[in-house]
């Protein structure tokens, strides 16, 4: 079979076959897997612009019927009802301008149904002693909260498989939680945005869908495909030793 062999000067470049079959094969692996996590991007910035012109809309009301979560992620809601302040739950490890704290969850018990929605209504300091909560103050009475839809199963950094403290979890288990506390919740998080004078503050982050990350991907997928094509060229370029025909005569 013949071999590719080109020579410049004293240089010879001449690739064996099987070598440059696999080569080529995990050329076209990370190529592959860059435009992937590119085009993961690009759907990902829709998805963000989407969002971000929903955070402009007016607010979704929560009523009696169960919701759909694929529709509502990121969007405004309101809704209007009581808090059940006995399934009050605080998510430890929450930290806001380099103080640590709780986030405050609390189900708002929906007026006029049997279905609840938890909302998570912002953070409070942890206090000089953690054998204690922190106390927070919770409007009595019928209550109009407004707020943006999250997931509630994204979860946070966990300290190994932590249980549950009493009132003090790491993070929220959403199906755990639903048991325990035997409501029938709304398939999302609120994150409240409405001011209430309960002293919790309430500066939520920009919903990001993780454009920047996939993009990292991208970046990283590329660059190796790069340095593949790079070590093949220079792993079969070899000086000729054998000097040229036309210098032995």
């Amino acid at each position: 079979m013949h071999k590719l062999s080109l020579r410049m000067g004293e240089w010879r470049f001449s690739p064996g076959l099987w070598p440059s079959l696999a080569a080529l094969f995990f050329f076209v692996l990370t190529l592959w897997l860059g435009n992937w996590q590119s085009e993961r991007a690009a759907s990902k910035r829709a998805l963000q612009a989407q969002y971000d012109a929903a955070l402009n809309d007016h607010p979704i009301h929560v009523g009696k019927t169960l919701l759909n979560p694929d529709e509502l992620l990121y969007r405004k809601l309101e809704a209007q009802g009581t808090f059940d302040v006995r399934n009050t739950i605080f998510l430890d490890n929450r930290v806001h301008e380099g103080v640590a704290g709780y986030h405050v969850l609390t189900p708002l018990r929906i007026e006029g149904s049997p279905i609840s929605l938890l909302v998570n209504r912002g953070w409070v300091a942890s206090g000089p002693s953690r054998q204690q909560l922190p106390h927070v103050s919770v409007p009595a009475g019928l209550v109009k909260v407004e707020g943006i839809a999250i997931d509630p199963h994204s979860r946070y950094l966990e300290l190994s498989n932590a249980e549950p403290r009493g009132r003090v979890w790491q993070n929220l288990d959403f199906e755990r939680y639903v048991a325990e506390s035997s409501l029938t919740l709304q398939p999302i998080l609120l994150l409240q945005t409405s001011p209430l004078r309960d002293g919790l503050q309430r500066n939520w982050p920009r919903p990001d869908t993780g454009v920047s990350m996939h993009l990292g991907y991208a970046f990283q997928w590329y660059s190796l495909a790069t340095t593949l094509v790079v070590l093949w060229v220079v792993m079969n370029v070899k000086r000729d030793r054998e000097k040229p025909a036309s210098l032995l005569e």
